[in-house]
């Protein structure tokens, strides 16, 4: 067999040229490659001395009276009677801020529409917008007071609304539903740029009603993740506020339910706990271990991302993260009675088993929900 050793050295010249190029790559990446998979592989291995073992808790404990002057703020807006005399499923916080007007009249004109849930699914849901004072407080709080008295739902506290007090807003949902609403069976915290199909959440929260589930905390679980050390980001945590290595696991703080019994537990663990940890998803895993609870994974409630618009995600989907303009449009979508039956019969099941696939199974992060969705 004749061998052409010019295409050969020309193969070789090119492996070789490649080779260059990756290694040059990898030499200017290296750093920041290395300090990403080292920082992920520590972390997901120390998580379980996290979850498993109270010295976390120990490290942020302060007295009653320390804990208290994170949460003593006095309220501007108080909706305490909405509650009483009603069987509520669920109890649901809206984080908002002072200036997301639009937001807010969005979603109470679509999934949050309190008449909506009570006629046409058969359930007393609670929608409440919480939050704290604009920066300009004088500008904005006069607009408030005609939504307050107009719509009857924000809970507003005397704390500057800001992203480092994310967790004293967290306090203030707690705080309120042990004050003001104990007896709702659900709690769910959401920020007010997420999408809920509603119809889809009642139906699961009424089946855990029916089973008297207990211990219960559900949403998109991170877990084992680290601290991110770099100054430069958002969520940039020094390592005088928070020492160890991985955060306890936790939800996603864009969406997520616990059973009225966990709320009231956390509310506890709040009592005794340091929240000057300003992001607040990992407070409340934080709070979750004092408590004895562990956060389950759903794979229809989204991380950051904002999920896919397709009918057969609809026909599953609880949560949706990212959405500011298009809640209308996704609202009617999602809701529309021919969802339903879009995977009914075997080719519908194969037919949305293969546009999920296609949909979800990418071969990078996406932040949504997880590949297994395709096939639940």
């Amino acid at each position: 067999m004749l061998i052409n050793h010019r295409r050969i050295r020309k193969w070789h010249f090119l492996q070789l040229i490649s080779m260059c190029c990756i290694l040059s790559v990898l030499m200017v990446c290296w750093d920041h490659v290395d300090n990403h998979v080292v920082s992920h592989v520590k972390s997901y291995s120390y998580r379980y001395l996290i979850n498993s073992y109270g010295f976390i808790n120990k490290s942020l404990s302060v007295s009653q009276e320390d804990a208290a002057r994170f949460s003593s703020f006095p309220y501007l807006f108080n909706q305490k009677d909405i509650c009483k005399d009603k069987d509520v499923l669920l109890l649901l916080f809206v984080k908002s801020s002072p200036e997301n007007f639009n937001r807010r009249q969005a979603i109470r004109s679509t999934w949050g529409n309190e008449t909506y849930m009570r006629s046409e699914l058969g359930v007393e849901v609670k929608v409440v917008f919480a939050m704290g004072v604009h920066k300009d407080n004088g500008f904005l709080q006069g607009d408030l007071r005609k939504e307050s008295t107009s719509h009857g739902d924000l809970v507003q506290q005397d704390f500057l609304d800001t992203f480092h007090n994310l967790t004293v807003k967290l306090l203030l949902q707690f705080s309120w539903m042990h004050d003001n609403c104990a007896h709702a069976h659900f709690l769910m915290s959401a920020d007010d740029d997420v999408f809920i199909h509603m119809p889809n959440l009642v139906r699961y929260l009424q089946d855990l009603k029916r089973q008297n589930v207990r211990n219960f905390w559900v949403g998109h679980v991170h877990r084992g993740a680290p601290p991110i050390r770099s100054k430069s980001s958002k969520y940039y945590m020094p390592f005088d506020m928070y020492q160890w290595s991985s955060y306890p696991d936790y939800t996603a703080g864009a969406g997520y339910v616990v059973s009225g019994d966990v709320a009231a537990k956390i509310y506890q663990a709040t009592l005794s706990l340091n929240a000057s940890m300003y992001i607040d998803d990992v407070f409340m895993g934080i709070c979750a271990i004092v408590a004895g609870i562990s956060p389950q994974e759903h794979v229809y409630f989204s991380g950051e991302g904002k999920t896919p618009y397709h009918r057969c995600i609809y026909e599953k989907m609880i949560t949706s993260h990212g959405h500011e303009n298009d809640i209308g449009y996704l609202w009617k979508a999602a809701t529309d009675p021919q969802v339903k039956g879009t995977s009914s019969g075997v080719m519908g099941r194969l037919y949305c088993v293969a546009v999920k696939m296609m949909l979800l199974c990418k071969p990078y992060f996406s932040n949504t929900y997880s590949c297994t969705g395709a096939f639940t």
